[in-house]
């Protein structure tokens, strides 16, 4: 018998369904149950890594401890279990082939043709089984991206096929994620297309222990045993997921579902203890309760999808519990900032967030909104790309360096108050000069942050490649913006704060993503808390 159990999650029917906050929720529980449990998400597409990938297109990228670019599902995992991820929980088909083909050059296969099956489905099967094997859990969960049926999934599930055959009983069950749809001119639901996405599944030889079926009504009895019986699965693992009014929820809609019962029965695993959720609705209460509201502005050139600032959203809402207020977050494209948004939107707001991007779209509109902030003592917090438009508007608009930028904007700028490292200049390879993943930050004693943290030394995740340049960095301190967060290593500013204004921060790093419901970032709780002051102080 294996010491550890694996949890795969497959969807069906159509994308989009939730699998990853099912797979969090699951995780919720068992973890809360006493069981260490992890998550991995296995993406089909050929990109190595969601690193290069446009917001539009797959949502947010999520950056761990390690440095690892991941896919946006690896921040939900994170924010319901408050556990690292790692570089180890999320894996590509471009990762995948990208080490069989290395393999290949180095002569491992012998000279035998390398082929998707055994080749690529081992690679895979490892791939799974590496946090399983190290000791530290007692279940891994492993989401597999896409749609059962797609082109680019099927190595995955030949590998899942494999996997569970190789596991034996008792060790292993598979999760399948469908649709139940409404048809309003019916009247009813249909489970068609759930039973043709079971079909599917069987047809790639394995079988689904457990249905999870959204749905936006509740499932009829009769309608649960039409899918026990025609699924081929009990009937106690026909479980329902209706649509929730917040994620944070479906834990406990799973409980009530009696999810974790069936999983653990499954895998012949004890029940132990009831789940452990009492800090869980604690926060559930507060974030349902707010005893008062704010408006933040979120200015960014990706506010079309929310998904691209996904951990700055649930960062705000986690920060929000914790104050007992309802942030709510107004959207506000960079490119659209006149004179008429800065009156009659950000005069009203009561914060203003300048989120992370890359590239010049979009750059003037942040700089004017962070001027009116300063100016008006509205609290802002600029997140990396928004903390460097933070030093580029004070040199611009107090030290009088009117042609101030970034070279990432203008290569040609005579003064590059954000510039690249000298030694990243001659990398040209995307990726080759971020600075990624977690690095230490040294704080001043008595600045805001340092009140903010409650210490003076604090690790965070970053993903960017342009700094601060220390060149300037004592005219623009002696003008009044203070660089209070320092690398030890290197030097590089990571904070920026005005001591004149009642709460002005930048950020080299992401805050956002060591947020979680169990530790809600301290930067965020601040910032809500004082825009919280703000409008109360109008």
């Amino acid at each position: 018998m294996a010491d550890t159990k694996y949890i795969f999650v497959t969807g069906g029917v159509t994308s989009s369904l939730g699998k990853g906050i099912i797979a969090a929720s699951l995780a919720k529980l068992l973890q809360a149950r006493g069981y260490k449990t992890t998550i991995q998400k296995l993406d089909p597409y050929i990109n190595v890594d969601p690193g290069t990938l446009n917001p539009y297109e797959h949502g947010e990228c999520y950056v761990t401890d390690d440095g690892a670019e991941t896919d946006l599902d690896l921040g939900h995992y994170e924010r319901f279990l408050n556990v690292n991820t790692s570089q180890a929980n999320n894996v590509t088909t471009g990762r995948i082939y990208q080490s069989v083909i290395e393999k290949e050059r180095k002569g491992e296969f012998l000279g035998k043709t390398v082929q998707v099956v055994p080749h690529i489905t081992n690679e895979i099967k490892e791939r799974i089984q590496l946090l399983g094997k190290n000791g530290e859990y007692d279940i891994v969960i492993t989401e597999i991206g896409g749609t059962v049926g797609d082109i680019e999934s099927l190595p995955y599930i030949e590998a899942v096929r494999q996997l569970m055959w190789e596991l034996g009983d008792n060790n292993g069950l598979v999760i399948h994620l469908t649709l139940v749809p409404y048809l309003s001119a019916a009247g009813e639901l249909k489970t068609k297309p759930t039973q043709h996405s079971v079909k599917t599944l069987m047809e790639s030889g394995i079988k689904a222990d457990i249905l999870v079926c959204r749905t936006e009504h509740e499932l009829s009895d009769d309608l649960r045993e039409k899918l026990a019986l025609f699924c081929n699965v009990k009937r106690e693992a026909v479980i329902q997921s209706i649509d929730a009014s917040t994620i944070y929820d479906v834990p406990n809609l799973m409980l009530g579902e009696g999810l974790d019962r069936v999983v653990l029965k499954k895998l012949a695993l004890e029940e132990k203890s009831e789940p452990d959720l009492v800090r869980w609705d604690q926060f559930l209460d507060r974030h349902k309760n707010p005893k008062e509201e704010v408006h933040i502005g979120l200015v960014g050139k990706y506010v079309e999808l929310q998904d691209s600032y996904k951990s700055i959203l649930e960062a705000f809402i986690h920060a929000g519990a914790e104050n007992e207020v309802k942030v709510n977050v107004e959207y506000i494209h960079s490119e659209h900032i006149d004179s008429k948004v800065l009156q009659h939107k950000i005069a009203k707001l009561d914060g203003v967030l300048v989120a992370p991007g890359f590239g010049e779209r979009g750059i003037e509109g942040k700089i004017e909104v962070i001027k009116y902030a300063r100016e008006n003592d509205i609290p802002f917090l600029g997140i990396c790309l928004g903390m460097q438009m933070a030093v580029i508007e004070f040199a611009r608009n107090v030290l009088g360096i009117k042609d101030a930028n970034s070279t990432e904007m203008n290569s040609q700028t005579k003064n590059p108050v954000i510039d690249l490292m000298e030694e990243q200049k001659n990398i040209t390879h995307m990726g080759g000069t971020m600075r990624l993943g977690a690095w230490d930050c040294k704080i001043a004693e008595g600045s805001l942050v340092e009140k903010i943290y409650g210490s003076n030394a604090i690790s965070e995740r970053h993903r960017h490649r342009y700094e601060f340049n220390n060149k300037y960095k004592d005219q623009i301190e002696a003008a009044g913006l203070k660089a209070t967060g320092l690398n030890p290593d290197t030097g590089l500013v990571e904070v920026v704060e005005l001591p004149t204004h009642p709460w002005f921060v930048g950020v080299q790093y992401h805050p956002e993503y060591k947020s979680t419901v169990a530790n809600p970032h301290p930067l965020f709780v601040g910032f809500v808390k004082s825009a919280l002051e703000h409008k109360l102080n109008k």
